[in-house]
């Protein structure tokens, strides 16, 4: 998940996500083919850095998920994730604007209560109601940068171990009047026509099912 609530920043996006935990992976998109292959992705050196530090919460919320125990406490970590501007024009054109800027960094503390994470991949239908998290994000322009800051409360339904239905729930926006305008734009509609939900479903899914498995060492040893 932290690809998930990493991924829900911004405006769209993020976002992970948000259950970044991605928070939300530019190839992300099903190739139109079987044979098609998906673009390899050059992750920079800070990008890189980002990874690693994100790499212990990835660890306690794959062994929730897969381990299933220890079976109370919480999840907790901070996230630090930097978002690409063709990530972001990509994510925020679902919602029908623009993306005037360049990179973000965003970071936000996470929190999951360790048993609802268990229920929702081990009960037949559960609903993980997560509290709400605020994010932090600069925003990239040609001389100067942008702070936002947003609230989210994102809900998650799980049939069958499997997220099948997700809503972010965007909150309050503090920001600069521009950013502030087009950043509403795209949470409003996320909040009243859900044009995120399947992104956020599919990245919580691959994140319990195949980004786990890229720590299994460390996560089947907890």
């Amino acid at each position: 998940m932290t690809n998930l609530l990493c991924r829900l920043p911004l405006a769209a996006a993020l976002t992970g996500a948000l259950f970044a935990i991605s928070l939300p992976t530019f190839a992300q998109d099903k190739p139109k083919e079987a044979t098609e292959k998906k673009p390899e992705i050059v992750l920079t050196e800070e990008e890189l850095k980002e990874k690693e530090l994100r790499k212990s919460c990835k660890i306690a919320l794959c062994s929730a998920f897969h381990v299933k125990k220890p079976a109370d406490g919480d999840v907790a970590c901070g996230v630090l994730k930097t978002w690409r501007k063709e990530q972001l024009t990509k994510m925020v054109s679902k919602g029908g604007v623009s993306w005037p800027w360049g990179n973000a960094r965003c970071t936000t503390d996470l929190k999951f209560k360790r048993d609802a994470l268990i229920k929702a991949v081990s009960e037949p239908t559960y609903e993980l109601a997560i509290d709400k998290h605020d994010i932090k994000c600069e925003l990239d322009r040609e001389k100067d940068k942008y702070e936002i800051k947003m609230e989210i409360a994102p809900k998650v339904q799980f049939k069958d171990g499997k997220a099948v239905k997700a809503t972010l729930n965007w909150g309050k926006i503090d920001a600069p009047l521009l950013a502030k305008s087009a950043l509403w734009s795209a949470t409003a509609a996320d909040n009243t026509f859900g044009v995120l939900q399947n992104t956020v479903v599919e990245d919580i899914n691959d994140f319990i099912d195949v980004k786990c498995l890229d720590v299994k060492d460390e996560w089947q040893g907890k």
